[in-house]
């Protein structure tokens, strides 16, 4: 090749950074003869492929013979009479020259080492796979095995530089992916490329000694084991679909003493999942505990009820579970009830016996009993309402294993179910109810309010209906759904135990640890007189922070919680729901100290409800954004169409204003729409987002392509 020829190279080729005259240098050197070679056997091999490669693919010859020393910023270097390799970039441009001394031990001397660059045999843009060497004899024997005996179309990068390896192989990375070869033995030096746009062809001997003894390359290949370096270090991908089959552990260490017994003796007799039992205990607590006192929360008090929501499909042990934590209160009811029935007998005898003025004295001086029963099951929210607004009750709960009659009852259908659910989220927030109605009717009732009032809900049904509610736009959007501990454990049927003598000799009801709590809770629905400044009009106590500890520890969690809430955290999208979690662990951590005689709470107590929000946050995020079987939701969208966008490009990135332009609606051309399921992909590992200059790219984990 002439002097003209390689001008031809540079001007055809303009190099993207030339600051100390490279071009200049190649122009002014002629191609290198095979004389000049003298008899060096690996540049002459070399000199031999470099002309067949000249002829067949239209290469320029990065052979020169360099006649003179090379003067780089002003220093020469002794080059004269050696042999140049132009060494390029990853874009195929000139950035240095090794000077190799035929025949020589010497190491070859190198122009420019500021920036990575390779000896390139073949032609990259071309020519198959792209394999990368530290030897000039391997990278020459190497493209002879893979081009011309086993047919496998392969471009050469050789490093020169000791030192430099590592760098060559990340820069040419970024274009297209590069091939190492290692043993087993020696696999761990590349730690240093995970992440990078590589596969280690890991083999048990060799690659190139095992081509020069004539295996065939499909053979080793199939051998072989090769490891996608980049999609290593990323990481396996989370999966974007809401998946409410796969349940969060329960954290039974957020109990302890009895209340831990009897949690486990009931998921034990019930043969339910420990979530189930332990949200039953907390409704039960929560039904007794609310009457008696209030949790504290900032500079005042909130009501201690519950809002439980748990899921179990039919037959699954709801009603068994219910009925051994709320066994007590139950017997408690029906003792209660048994004697308003003796009082209205009594009260409907006088009645009828008395007539005239004294008995509308009597009526005046001694009003109809009240029903007394507190914990309902299959009800509406109205009659409920009315009872608080007509001062028949101050504490109630709503407990049923029949979750549908709430959620699909007349209260929640219609134009009802608004006010039902505005109702209900004051109750617990404040303790109130607000029944303004016309007073037109004959059964008008001139009372409308409610003050320092209580309601506990224990709601637990079938997947069908609680995967409704927990998706519904006004469940949540009132703010009902926000202030709910939520408890979704897998059945155990088909796991359950029927015929086992042992298991069946063994009642709960001469169980020690259910007998201990059935006679706490008969204690604490029964109490004697308590002499305390604090108890109000109400009889209940404002439940204290035992010390500065406890109180630091409520409001850590709760500083955790709002650290949380910002923008590509777990709860950015759950906002409504995290402001209530410290309302629900402060109410949790009141109630277990309650039953245990107490009313401080420690930071132990704190810390254990805690637990037990945390999981319920968990359960919830399960729920979010659940998208009917079968359908995508957005995330699933946008990283099937990057993947496809990207599918093929090595390494896999697209530019984010591609992207932006191009995404599946409703994120194509909505920067906040986007930028939200961006940093949510991001945050499950499906994309990195980059900048790169002033540019913003998007790198796709390639492990979404197998």
């Amino acid at each position: 090749m002439t002097t003209a020829t390689n001008k031809a190279y540079t001007q055809q080729k303009a190099p993207t950074n030339d600051s100390k005259g490279l071009i200049a240098k190649i122009i002014e050197y002629e191609p290198a003869t095979r004389q000049a070679l003298v008899d060096d056997a690996v540049l002459t091999r070399l000199y031999d492929l470099e002309h067949s490669l000249d002829q067949k693919l239209g290469l320029d010859s990065k052979l020169l013979y360099l006649d003179s020393n090379i003067s780089i910023g002003g220093e020469f270097i002794p080059t004269a009479g050696t042999i140049g390799l132009v060494l390029t970039d990853n874009q195929g441009q000139p950035a240095s020259i090794a000077s190799i001394t035929p025949n020589s031990n010497n190491k070859p001397l190198i122009t420019d080492t500021s920036q990575p660059c390779a000896f390139v045999i073949g032609d990259m843009a071309k020519n198959g796979q792209l394999w990368a060497v530290n030897s000039l004899y391997d990278g020459i024997s190497l493209y002879h095995h893979l081009n011309v005996i086993n047919d496998q179309p392969a471009t050469i990068l050789v490093n020169l530089i000791s030192w430099s390896f590592e760098s060559m192989i990340k820069h040419f990375a970024k274009v297209q992916p590069v091939y190492i070869n290692t043993t087993v033995d020696k696999k761990h030096k590349l730690d240093t490329l995970a992440g990078d746009n590589v596969k280690a062809v890991i083999t048990t001997f060799d690659i190139l000694l095992e081509l020069e003894q004539g295996k065939p390359f499909d053979d080793i290949m199939a051998e072989a084991t090769i490891t996608d370096l980049q999609a290593e270090a990323w990481g396996n991908p989370e999966p974007l679909a809401n998946d409410p089959s796969t349940p969060t552990p329960y954290p039974m260490e957020a109990w302890r003493g009895l209340l831990k017994n009897v949690v486990e003796k009931i998921a034990y007799y019930a043969q339910v999942p420990n979530a189930m039992a332990g949200q039953c205990v907390l409704g039960a607590l929560a039904h007794i505990g609310q009457r008696f006192i209030d949790a504290p929360m900032g500079h005042k008090h909130m009501p201690a009820s519950l809002y439980l929501v748990t899921e179990g499909e039919s037959g699954s042990g709801k009603s068994v579970a219910m009925g051994l934590s709320h066994y007590e209160i139950k017997a408690y009811e029906r003792e209660q009830y048994q004697i308003y029935l003796e009082q209205l007998n009594e009260w409907e005898t006088e009645k009828e016996i008395l007539q005239g003025k004294e008995r509308k004295e009597y009526l005046a001086n001694n009003p109809r009993p009240y029903n007394p029963i507190t914990m309902f099951g299959d009800a509406t929210i109205e009659p409920i309402l009315d009872k608080f607004i007509n001062g028949e009750m101050d504490n109630a709960s709503w407990s049923t294993d029949e979750a549908g009659q709430f959620f699909n009852g007349h209260t929640m259908k219609g134009d009802t179910a608004g006010n039902a659910l505005s109702a209900l989220t004051t109750l617990y927030s404040d303790g109130a109810v607000n029944r303004l109605r016309s007073q037109k009717s004959q059964h008008a009732n001139p009372r409308s309010q409610a003050y320092d009032v209580r309601m506990t809900l224990l709601l637990m049904g079938q997947r069908i209906v609680l995967e409704a509610a927990l998706t519904d736009p006004m469940m949540n959007g009132q703010g009902f759904l926000a202030r709910a501990m939520i408890a979704c454990p897998d059945s155990l049927q088909g796991q359950r135990v029927w015929n086992d003598p042992k298991r069946r000799q063994q009642s709960p009801y001469d169980d020690a640890d259910l007998i201990a709590y059935w006679e706490k809770c008969r204690t604490l629905l029964d109490p004697a007189p308590i002499n305390d400044p604090s108890i109000n009009s109400k009889g209940r106590i404002k439940v204290r922070w035992h010390d500065a500890q406890a109180e630091q520890a409520f409001y850590d969690g709760a500083q955790a919680i709002e650290n949380r809430q910002a923008k590509g955290q777990a709860l950015e999208y759950l906002k409504a729901y995290a402001s209530r979690m410290a309302e629900n662990a402060s109410r949790v951590a009141s109630l277990m100290a309650f039953f245990e005689g107490r009313y401080t709470i420690t930071t132990d107590d704190i810390n254990r409800a805690f637990m037990l929000v945390e999981y319920s946050t968990s359960e919830r995020l399960r729920y979010l954004d659940a998208t009917p079987s079968g359908e995508q939701n957005d995330s699933e969208k946008l990283s099937s169409w990057l993947v496809d966008k990207a599918r093929g490009k090595n390494p896999p990135i697209l530019n984010r204003t591609d992207i932006y332009n191009g995404a599946p609606k409703p994120m194509r051309k909505n920067n906040k729409a986007l930028q939200n399921e961006l940093d949510n992909l991001e945050s499950m590992g499906h994309i990195k987002q980059e900048h790169e200059g002033k540019k913003k790219v998007v790198y796709i984990n390639p492990k979404l392509f197998i």
